[in-house]
């Protein structure tokens, strides 16, 4: 393989076309390729080959569609019917992304692999292994969606974005290198939901409709209807279906009993979390090193959370249990929990409940 050969995956984003233009600048040889997560996306793939024709690389594209919609899309829809909040793009990234993006690079003969995604790749000599570190870019870092790659990923992931410490920055060294896509707007959360259409209306579309059932409150005690689980997760204070005279938020969802129970903002904040351990770097599986096990680490709740202060402990089963230093608001099953041991990402797992 070819180590001055990288494969970019190439959206005809802002971001996939910083990453080229600044591996090509340092000397690198550069393949663009597009996958094509929803198939037939002919306008995505045009883009795609329009920005590769301008920044001057090959480009070929993989439809991973039926893949996609196989590993991704149908569990997004089976955790929301579950009552659960999940995040696709972690289960793309390793289940479909990258291990595509690693596929084409076998087949071109590159070493490298690279995306636009804010985040860094180090390896670490003691420890003999590549960890994600957070991107400098405050508002922007990415590390918490990519923490399931593994290291047959990490050892051939260049990350080029890592430096920059604005999305603004990126957008002004595009446009100076005269490329279109600089004023390209971001893509939307979820990229397989049409900009506009919330959520629910994407599971009802595929016949998802969930239970109807009761609102309670944080003592159990009834105090209204809803007509579709589907339209809550833990946090929300819109859109609840009827008013209580007081703002009240939904505090937790029960698929078993079809119970949505509401409360106040401080009935939100949770001191101790159970995850299902999906990956720990170090040991690059789900066994958690018994250093980290007491440990004085940093976690993060949800791609938008702040990391805060907390020791993880091992819990029944194949379970971790998160004490954080100060209580966490709005901590979602279904989304991720990711450690931080300092600027390095160690691991992290599914939320299962809260304490």
């Amino acid at each position: 393989m070819k180590k001055n050969k990288a494969v970019v995956g190439l959206s005809g984003g802002v971001d996939s076309t910083a990453a080229v233009l600044l591996l090509k600048d340092k000397g690198l040889e550069v393949t663009g390729v597009y996958l094509d997560v929803l198939g037939n996306n002919d306008s995505g793939r045009a883009e795609a080959f329009e920005i590769a024709g301008q920044l001057g690389i090959e480009m070929t594209t993989r439809d991973v569609s039926r893949e996609f919609h196989e590993t991704v899309i149908a569990d997004f829809c089976e955790e929301y019917k579950k009552g659960a909040t999940p995040n696709p793009c972690v289960r793309c990234n390793p289940l479909i992304k990258f291990k595509h993006l690693l596929n084409a690079a076998d087949d071109s003969g590159a070493f490298f692999i690279a995306t636009g995604h804010y985040a860094d790749v180090r390896f670490h000599e003691e420890e003999n292994c590549c960890f994600l570190c957070a991107s400098k870019s405050g508002g922007k870092d990415q590390s918490y969606a990519l923490y399931r790659l593994n290291q047959q990923v990490l050892k051939r992931l260049l990350l080029p974005l890592s430096g920059f410490k604005t999305k603004e920055d990126v957008r002004s060294y595009v446009a100076s290198k005269g490329i279109t896509s600089a004023v390209k707007r971001d893509s939307q959360e979820i990229c397989f939901i049409p900009r506009g259409t919330h959520y629910s209306s994407f599971l009802e579309a595929r016949g998802y409709e969930g239970a109807k059932g009761d609102f309670v409150d944080v003592k159990g005690r009834l105090i209204g209807k809803y007509d579709n689980i589907c339209n809550f997760t833990v946090g929300q204070r819109k859109n609840l279906g009827m008013t209580f005279g007081v703002p009240m938020y939904v505090v937790k969802i029960d698929c078993e009993k079809n119970t949505v129970t509401l409360g106040s903002n401080e009935d939100l904040y949770s001191g101790s979390v159970f995850s299902k351990l999906n990956w720990f770097t170090k040991t690059d599986s789900g066994e958690m090193p018994e250093e980290y096990e007491g440990k004085s680490l940093f976690a993060k709740t949800r791609y938008t959370a702040a990391t805060a202060e907390a020791v993880i402990k091992r819990g029944e089963g194949e379970t971790v249990l998160t004490v954080f230093k100060n209580p966490q608001r709005a901590v979602t099953p279904g989304q991720s929990i990711v450690f931080y041991d300092g600027e390095l990402l160690i691991g992290g797992g599914m939320i299962v409940s809260t304490l």
